[in-house]
């Protein structure tokens, strides 16, 4: 099977029937279809969030899609933040390109970040490496992707469950905007206390 090949096999139907022939090991097919795209960034998160809204209802179906793509970013995070500086990795931290990024990111911290991660086109993969090699604090970093992938696989999951109400009910993609802002808020809120934190911890 060539790469465009499994490029067309993934579609919603096939991915419904792949969580369902594997239905018996309960959320763990959901879990880790998510997971997975963290390391296959050519794998489609907006299919497997979508599948999930279908096999497993709005409510599960968008936790198990949240835990594994939070799961996954934290990994490649850590496993970049860990080995990032190691020979294997090394052409990565020296690239003209990665570096403007990983400047970029140790400039803005989360509020950009958290954008990126609310849209679900964003290459997760390579914010995650960028990230992992950059400067920024763990918690920081874990905060916008908690909190942006919150936002993005709600947003996936509600269309997945009940796309025919974005356009009869209007309502709802006011609702869907206005969480966005409010977890953009707290996020910011939070980033804010953090750094506040670490000034009087260095002043100390």
């Amino acid at each position: 099977m060539d790469f465009n090949t499994l490029k067309e096999w993934f579609t919603l139907e096939n991915i419904m029937v792949l969580i369902q022939q594997y239905r018996a090991f309960g959320p763990l097919p959901g879990i880790l279809l998510p997971m997975l795209e963290a390391f296959l960034p050519f794998l489609p998160l907006f299919l497997f969030v979508m599948a999930n809204a279908n096999a497993f209802g709005l409510g599960f179906g968008f936790l198990f899609s949240w835990i594994g793509a939070v799961s996954g970013a934290l990994i490649v995070f850590l496993i970049v933040r860990r080995y990032g500086k190691g020979r294997a990795l090394r052409f990565l931290h020296n690239h003209p390109q990665v570096k403007k990024l990983m400047n970029w990111v140790d400039r803005h911290g989360f509020g950009p970040l958290f954008i990126l991660l609310c849209f679900p086109f964003t290459p997760s993969a390579v914010v995650n490496i960028v990230a992992g090699l950059s400067n920024i604090k763990m918690v920081q970093y874990m905060l916008a992707v908690i909190t942006g992938k919150m936002v993005m696989i709600f947003t996936l999951s509600f269309v997945g469950y009940d796309i025919e109400s974005l356009f009869k009910k209007p309502l709802h993609t006011i609702i869907v905007l206005v969480v966005i802002f409010v977890f953009w808020v707290v996020g910011k809120r939070v980033e804010v206390r953090i750094f506040e934190k670490s000034k009087k911890r260095q002043g100390a």
